[in-house]
């Protein structure tokens, strides 16, 4: 028989991270009340937390349950993807911070600059091609000889001959 490990934890260790109640306000969120309030899909969050994004842990009934500060922790990485950012680069990101809190404004300004430079690249190189692009659309000639958009400074006569994938 083949064991499905759900999450990174055994059932002992998720009993001893699970918080504590100290007030009326639940300690822990459902992956249903998780994906409402942070708009995103229960798939998506199951996703995450195969990727190592986000954790959780089992219930008595062994339903999943997260902590309140995931809500915080899937801002974040929404808000990264709309950057652009592969998950991959999020990830590592992430396991830069602990991991028993939510990201704090220090947190996302400490992983905002450290994501600028690629950022400021990213937009310069759009801003270039928008720019070449009001040119080409002038002219209509796509050649693929001289065209700036396909073929800047004739590169690909250079990589030999055949297609290949210019950025």
């Amino acid at each position: 028989m083949v064991e499905i490990k759900r999450n990174n934890r055994r059932p002992a260790e998720a009993a001893q991270t699970a918080p504590k109640a100290t007030s009326n306000v639940p300690q822990s969120l459902s992956v249903g009340e998780v994906a409402e309030r942070a708009g995103v899909a229960v798939s998506a969050l199951h996703f995450y937390e195969r990727e190592g994004l986000i954790q959780s842990w089992r219930n008595g009934g062994n339903q999943r349950r997260y902590p309140r500060g995931i809500l915080r922790r899937a801002a974040l990485i929404k808000t990264a993807q709309r950057l652009g950012l592969p998950l991959s680069q999020i990830a590592e990101a992430l396991r830069h911070l602990p991991s028993d809190r939510p990201p704090t404004a220090a947190d996302w300004r400490r992983l905002s600059a450290s994501w600028r430079a690629d950022l400021d690249s990213r937009i310069a190189t759009m801003t270039a091609l928008r720019d070449q692009l009001d040119g080409c659309i002038g002219c209509g000639c796509l050649s693929l000889d001289a065209c700036p958009l396909r073929n800047p400074d004739d590169r690909l006569g250079r990589s030999g001959a055949g297609p290949q994938l210019l950025r």
